[in-house]
């Protein structure tokens, strides 16, 4: 009796014209790329051997980690090592996940020089200094000079940096009441410092709005 394994459905995925649904022995194994089901010469009936599994396995694994990269970017950007982690907790392999992000960059969905000029921009005019923002883009995985450079844009050589921190600073200073001078200088630098502004200019701000 034949034991080998046989392909028992080929069904083109309605939601993804370019993929193939695939069963063997009667049980679903996986989406796979058309342009693979052509190469193989896939029928219903083609028996499976060892090498012909592995290969269909990896290209399921793929188009699998794929998708999940799409679905996770419709709703919105990411940084290309940020998916990565998050497409791995979602239990896809290393490998099939490093196939996804290549082929999501080769369509223009993932670009990091981008989304980081662009997460800057944003969250700087939500009055997110430098230090947050590389402490929070070097989390998701982004290399420092791409940081640096978007930094570099957003702030440049002579700009005044310090507009941003004063209108929080003078925002929040009127929330602390009749609270000792001392003790507003500290929360106001305390508070500026979670927002990402440090240094010497912001200390010496705080002193004029205080």
């Amino acid at each position: 009796m034949d034991l080998t394994p046989r392909i028992t459905a080929l069904e083109h995925d309605p939601r993804r014209p370019s993929t193939v649904r695939l069963e063997i022995d009667g049980g679903r194994f996986g989406a796979v790329p058309q342009d693979l089901v052509s190469a193989e010469s896939l029928v219903v009936g083609r028996t499976v051997d060892a090498e012909l599994h592995q290969r269909l396995s990896t290209a399921a694994d793929a188009e699998g980690a794929y998708h999940t990269a799409l679905r996770c970017l419709e709703r919105r950007a990411y940084a290309r090592s940020d998916l990565a982690r998050r497409l791995q907790r979602k239990g896809h392999p290393r490998s099939a996940v490093e196939a996804a992000l290549q082929r999501a960059a080769a369509v223009g969905l993932l670009d990091d020089e981008a989304y980081v000029r662009s997460y800057v921009q944003t969250r700087a005019a939500r009055g997110r200094g430098p230090s947050r923002l590389i402490r929070d883009l070097l989390a998701m995985g982004v290399q420092r000079t791409l940081i640096d450079r978007a930094l570099a844009a957003e702030w440049p050589e002579g700009s005044d940096r310090t507009s941003m921190p004063r209108a929080l600073a003078v925002k929040r200073v009127s929330q602390l009441g009749g609270l000792p001078r001392q003790t507003k200088r500290r929360r106001l630098l305390a508070y500026l410092a979670r927002r990402g502004f440090s240094g010497r200019d912001v200390t010496e701000m705080v002193e004029g709005v205080l």
